[in-house]
């Protein structure tokens, strides 16, 4: 096997803001095993949230809104409806790419002023995605607001609607449309789909800020995907509740009405030597330009022709053996689709993980996104730590699939492709409001590396875990926050470390706060290494000579999410 069996690359260059609550300087530290609140040392001695079991579908009902009093159909319609003048004009707009020909089409059907609505609303849904209720919440979302304002991402894609769409609903307000101006500083967007759905919409909506069109959307979730965490993380649930048909309309109104927060994305630039073929993943695109601390590469270390791709995420970056077992049974899936057909339960095909209480992100008062389309057919990608069906054989293949690849045999194996990543890996890194690299110790016995955005990852876990003030203190850290400019780095040794960490028997190696990072991959005798984003693992091919690199650094600006609890 050659291959870095817990290799892969980031690098960082830092246009991080600076953290925008009081909690100063996040700084890093290397890694020893460090205690979160199990009782251990470091951790919340009280420990009572740690042991709070709830399940998926409680999980679902809550953050989906089946508590609270009743709201009328008319009385929700009435509030996220648009005017039908204003529906029809957006839909030719975009129907017809033309932004014109919706203006003529507004100013030839409103007969009179209307009011705008108090929270208007446009729906994208990922109906691919949910299994069959993909299709079915469908029709019951234009049930309840109206047909031209759910938009089927296998039919229109969020950049279409943000070039088009918003743009006509920008021209109307610019001539003197009163309605059209409300709606458009009202507006709210609910994405139906799993995390990757949700970053497309969130890349897409990015343009905003590139092209002074604000303000930007905020953004509420329907979890119907695998991992769902970026749907846990903001209170909308981690899955598609039972009752679903009662919970869309107290969703839609919470939607509308719900509080905003900041959700902070990240950059990650890779530098290859060119010639090497590499099939990457949806999150990452070729760019002719490499936004690249050109300083920290030392003269004759860079080749005379280099590959430059970039993409954002909004969770997680991974290098290793995580990505490694991720890639293979990503692989796996596509090769033979019938083992990954069924609904998803997000449990961890590992080990079978207890539910409990998903941490809540706090807001401060106070992203260049990626602007695209997916293909179609397009699926959710697989979450880290892959969630699977409900059916046991899958999680046997997957676990089975993980031992192959020697991710729970470590220690038993003198395979030299199973070395750890020190070997093979080197990490700088900026803390907050420093424009200094600072060079990283890479823990000896690990052999995967996270870059953590969100306290949930691989559906619901919670790795970097709730740490004690004396804790964080001790090793220099501040409470981890999505909006706080800062990445939490840590290590999984190997699967039974992994499997341990994500049900928190263990905690992970805390190893740094970062606002940005940069892996630097050496060859050494691996031919390739395995990386991963959000959800999409890629094979990585590495050169003899020179280095691969990876920077990551913070979008400037910050998505708005809505919060659903």
């Amino acid at each position: 096997m050659e291959s870095i069996g817990a290799d892969s690359t980031k690098n960082a260059q830092d246009d991080s803001p600076p953290k925008n609550d009081d909690s100063t300087t996040k700084e890093n530290a290397v890694a020893d095993d460090s205690p979160t609140n199990i009782g251990n040392e470091g951790g919340d001695s009280s420990g009572s949230s740690r042991h709070v079991s709830r399940s998926s579908m409680i999980d679902s009902l809550i953050g989906l809104g089946l508590s609270g009093g009743g709201l009328g159909k008319e009385e929700l319609k009435k509030r996220i409806s648009m005017p039908e003048y204003i529906r029809i004009a957006l839909r030719r707009t975009i129907n017809s790419r033309n932004v014109e020909a919706g203006v003529v089409s507004a100013s030839l059907l409103k007969s009179e002023e209307v009011d705008p609505p108090e929270g208007p609303i446009v729906v994208f849904i990922n109906s691919r995605s949910g299994g069959r209720h993909g299709p079915e919440l469908k029709l019951r979302l234009q049930h309840l607001m109206s047909e031209e304002q759910v938009f089927d991402l296998s039919e229109v894609k969020p950049n279409e609607f943000v070039q088009y769409g918003l743009r006509c609903l920008e021209q109307l307000a610019s001539g003197g449309d009163l309605c059209a101006k409300e709606i458009r500083q009202r507006l709210r967007i609910v994405v139906a789909g799993g995390d990757g759905t949700v970053g497309w919409v969130l890349g897409c909506l990015g343009v905003l800020f590139k092209e002074d069109r604000l303000p930007f959307p905020p953004v509420a979730i329907i979890p119907l995907g695998t991992g769902n965490d970026l749907s846990r993380s903001f209170g909308w649930g981690g899955s598609f509740p039972f009752a679903w048909k009662s919970a869309v309309k107290r969703t839609l109104h919470r939607a509308s009405t719900g509080p905003m927060c900041y959700l902070d994305s990240w950059h990650a630039s890779l530098m290859m030597p060119a010639g090497e073929a590499v099939e990457l993943p949806h999150c990452m695109k070729a760019t002719e330009e490499f936004i690249i601390d050109q300083d920290m590469i030392l003269q004759g270390q860079k080749p005379e022709k280099v590959a430059c791709f970039d993409g954002v995420f909004y969770n997680y970056f991974s290098i290793g053996m995580d990505a490694q077992v991720a890639y293979g049974f990503h692989n796996l899936r596509n090769e033979k689709p019938y083992l990954a057909q069924g609904p998803i339960a997000n449990k961890e095909s590992v080990l079978p993980l207890r539910r409990q209480k998903e941490p809540q992100l706090k807001s401060s008062p106070h992203t260049r996104t990626e602007e695209g389309s997916r293909p179609v057919g397009w699926k959710e990608p697989m979450p880290s730590r892959v969630s699977c069906p409900t059916a046991p054989a899958l999680q046997l293949i997957y676990s089975g699939y993980s031992c192959s690849q020697g991710w729970f045999f470590t220690p038993c194996m003198s395979d030299p492709a199973l070395k750890t990543l020190g070997s093979v890996l080197k990490i700088r890194i900026k803390k907050m409001n420093s424009t200094e690299w600072e060079k990283i110790k890479v823990p000896p016995d690990v052999r995967a590396i996270v870059a953590l955005n969100l306290h949930n990852y691989g559906s619901g876990r919670q790795p970097w875990g709730t740490l004690s003030p004396d804790y964080l203190e001790k090793r220099g850290f501040v409470e981890a926050n999505a909006d706080d400019g800062l990445l939490e780095i840590f290590g999984l040794k190997h699967g039974w470390h992994a499997s341990f960490v994500m049900v928190e028997l263990i905690s992970a190696k805390h190893i740094a706060q970062a606002s940005a990072i940069r892996f630097e991959i050496i060859s050494d005798e691996w031919k390739q290494a395995y990386l991963q984003m959000d959800g999409e693992p890629w094979k990585q091919p590495l050169d003899k000579e020179y280095k691969t690199y990876v920077d990551i650094w913070r979008v400037p600006n910050q998505s708005i999410m809505v919060r659903g609890d």
